[in-house]
């Protein structure tokens, strides 16, 4: 293998305010432009005549300047008339500035790219890339690379500054040669040139053209059309016998870039796990002494995935180094139960044990179970978070900071500054997704390498394990207890809403209770609010003998609790709310549940809410209220929701539609996101790896250089 230099530090032979705009698209260094790659590229290696020009499509035209005017038709606009030896074109510039109208001078040559189209007096180009055209100058050789940008960096700005990194940044190939060899991988340096600086006539491959992946748009066989690169959501590589040599080099080439970005991840993310075991924690071995108690106490029995996640549980707290665990369960699959006995194991082990919620709701309905299922045992179950009066508080945080709390629920509140455990041993988070790193790494601060539970109700896709949760030992209770019954989801126009009033009266009039969940309304908070009350006004009208309650975000947390109980007691028949109600209600007798403007709601809290029925005895309905026109997204997630309750499915078709980043909320994890790997191909993640266990065993300086060039020092906060 080569050997390695250092790669460069910063960026250089930039100007401070220059550096500070790349930082915003992640360039911080000479070789984190080198792995900047093209959105697309555009074919300058042509031209085309203006008689031959295909209707929007990118062309690039060499023509001559007749002159231009500035005419008012409605707004101020350039006119330019061009022509070549096939015929005239107008060029319009909408905003432009004066050196454009010199530009334009009768006479002039020019090179045009753009789409042409038929305007209102003849074939035009709307503010096209011009050029003037030198004396002898040829068309360039290669595709032109269209680059992600941000505010006040241009692409020649970029192509330039990249064009330099490819000559001064080391391109050493990070693998070891024999591992390249055997996953027939593509040399890293030539990779990358042919990425940056594909030659031309690679557009009209088709469907696994070697310039881009198949599932990203591709370009017509006409001269000057732009073509897709194979970035992440573009789907795997195919090759075919019809690319020719260049295409199926870019192909590789494509493929070495995903093979590479998922390796760097999968040695951050080991590195961290490995880091995490290197740590001491103290030992909570299972002596069953508050565990079985708990269990025979308990009015039910464990399911078996139940149990199996339990044992799981209590053989890490026995460990010598930090538990870091996931577990994951649909809706209503009764993690919490499993929660309470790993904080049990705590407990008789003579620790503390807490467990954080995101809403107060959730954390709320969770110190209610703890104390009601530890109350027998005489385990002090102490409750914090924000909307404490201030006596209360500081008598809770007191109870926290002397250790007669042995188990302690709140929300955000348990990180702050006045929380003190003296002897952490376990720490459990709730809908961990939900946290910012930080937030997680505040709570784990609280003790002294307290082992970690992290719970989430959105199941896992394998590829997503395999990837962002590859430092994470994973438990899944994939069974749901006995007598849950399957909720019917129903899709209904808004013009039947009408009905869905009566269905509701019906179902209260039998003595059930139901939900009417108000449309989420991302741009305004305060919108959503006055919605619900709308709402909540509109059916204490159409449905006057109903007990109707509202509960929203905004109320204070006395209000929120007394709402919510009066629910639970079954004084509210028919509760009105926002979706803070998502998590954590849990309401036996409640069978219905109406989710208004369902298509603005995202598939996993429509699998969420929908959770909050059906755990009971009686037959329960979910209807989807929704209004036309659908877009093609929103018809998509209401047909996945409709046609599946098993919650896995549910979220392989939420990833598949937003990406693993926006599914697992990676900005707010920590986890490195992925540009240009796609999560679709389940071999390849494999392949990363398997590749990632071997250099970390065998090759330790080729894992450092190649994290040294995909990370950049950026993994201390991995998975906090």
């Amino acid at each position: 293998m080569a050997t390695h230099s250092t790669l460069t530090p910063a960026l250089s032979g930039v100007s401070a305010q220059l550096a500070a705009r790349l930082a915003k698209l992640g360039l911080t260094r000479d070789a984190d432009l080198v792995l900047h790659l093209p959105l697309r590229y555009e074919d300058e290696t042509r031209i085309t005549t203006i008689a031959e020009a295909p209707p929007d499509t990118p062309v690039q035209l060499e023509v001559e300047a007749q002159g231009c005017e500035i005419v008012f038709r409605p707004r101020r606009q350039l006119l330019c008339r061009v022509q070549d030896d096939t015929g005239m074109l107008l060029v319009r510039l909408l905003n432009f500035y004066p050196s454009q109208q010199k530009q334009f001078a009768a006479g002039a040559r020019l090179r045009l790219f753009g789409e042409v189209r038929e305007g209102y007096s003849g074939l035009e180009m709307v503010h096209p890339r011009a050029h003037l055209v030198s004396a002898g100058e040829e068309l360039p050789q290669a595709l032109t690379p269209v680059y992600p940008t941000t505010a006040g960096v241009s692409q020649t700005m970029l192509r330039r500054l990249i064009g330099r990194a490819l000559t001064t940044v080391d391109l050493a190939d990070t693998l070891p040669e024999a591992l390249r060899q055997r996953l027939a991988l593509a040399p890293f340096a030539e990779s990358v040139r042919l990425l940056h600086q594909p030659p031309a006539g690679l557009q009209g491959a088709g469907p696994g053209a070697g310039a881009r992946p198949e599932g990203s748009p591709v370009a017509g066989p006409q001269a000057g059309a732009s073509v897709e690169h194979g970035g992440r959501d573009s789907g795997r590589t195919t090759v075919t016998s019809s690319l020719g040599a260049a295409g199926k080099a870019m192909s590789l080439a494509w493929r070495r870039i995903r093979f590479d970005e998922l390796l760097a991840q999968q040695l951050s993310l080991r590195r961290a796990y490995a880091a995490r075991r290197s740590r001491g924690a103290p030992p909570l071995p299972a002596t069953g002494q508050l565990t079985a108690r708990l269990l025979v106490e308990l009015p039910f029995l464990l399911t078996g995935a139940q149990q199996r996640c339990w044992r799981e549980i209590a053989a890490d707290l026995g460990q010598r180094h930090p538990m870091q665990r996931l577990l994951q369960g649909d809706v209503g699959s009764g993690k919490t139960i499993v929660a309470a006995l790993a904080l049990l194991q705590a407990v008789e082990n003579g620790w503390q044990g807490a467990l954080m919620a995101p809403t107060e709701i959730l954390a709320e309905q969770h110190w209610q179970k703890l104390r009601h299922w530890l109350a027998p045992l005489d385990i002090e179950v102490a409750w914090l978070s924000g909307s404490l009066k201030k006596a209360q508080k500081a008598a809770m945080q007191a109870a926290v900071r002397e250790g007669s709390a042995r188990v302690v629920v709140g929300t955000h509140a348990l990180i702050e500054a006045g929380v003190e455990f003296p002897r952490l041993g376990l720490a459990v988070i709730d809908e961990q997704h939900r946290f910012g790193v930080h937030q997680r790494l505040a709570l784990r601060q609280k003790g002294i390498s307290p082992h970690q539970l992290m719970m989430t109700a959105t199941p896992i896709p394998r590829t997503l394990a395999m990837s962002y949760y590859a430092d994470l030992d994973v438990s899944v209770v994939d069974e749901l207890p006995p007598g849950r019954t399957p909720v019917l989801t129903k899709l209904v126009g808004e013009g039947r809403r009408e009905a869905v009033v009566e269905r509701v009266r019906a179902a209260c009039a039998a003595g059930r209770q139901a939900y009417w969940v108000c449309p989420l309304i991302e741009e305004s908070e305060t919108l959503q609010l006055k919605t619900a009350q709308e709402t909540h006004e509109r059916l204490s009208v159409e449905l006057p003998e109903l007990a109707i309650g509202l509960v929203h975000g905004r109320l204070k947390a006395g209000e929120k609790s007394q709402v919510m109980a009066a629910f639970v007691a079954g004084e509210i028949q028919l509760l009105v709310s926002t979706t803070v109600i998502e998590v954590g209600v849990d309401v036996a007798n409640a069978s219905l549940m109406v989710i208004e403007h369902a298509e603005r709601f995202g598939l996993s809290q429509l699998h969420q809410l929908r959770g909050r029925v059906g755990r009971g005895a009686a037959e329960s309905a979910c209807i989807l209220l929704y209004a036309q026109p659908l877009s093609q997204a929103a018809r998509e997630r209401l047909r996945v929701i409709f046609e599946n309750a098993d919650g896995f499915e549910i979220a392989r078709a939420d990833l598949a539609l937003r990406g693993p980043g926006e599914f697992i909320g990676a900005r707010q994890s920590g986890a490195p996101l992925l540009r240009y790997a796609d999560l679709d191909d389940a071999d390849l993640v494999s392949t990363a790896r398997a590749a990632a266990e071997e250099l970390l065993n065998e090759h330790a300086a080729s894992a450092a250089a190649h994290l040294a060039r995909w990370m950049g020092g950026r993994e201390e906060l991995l998975k906090a």
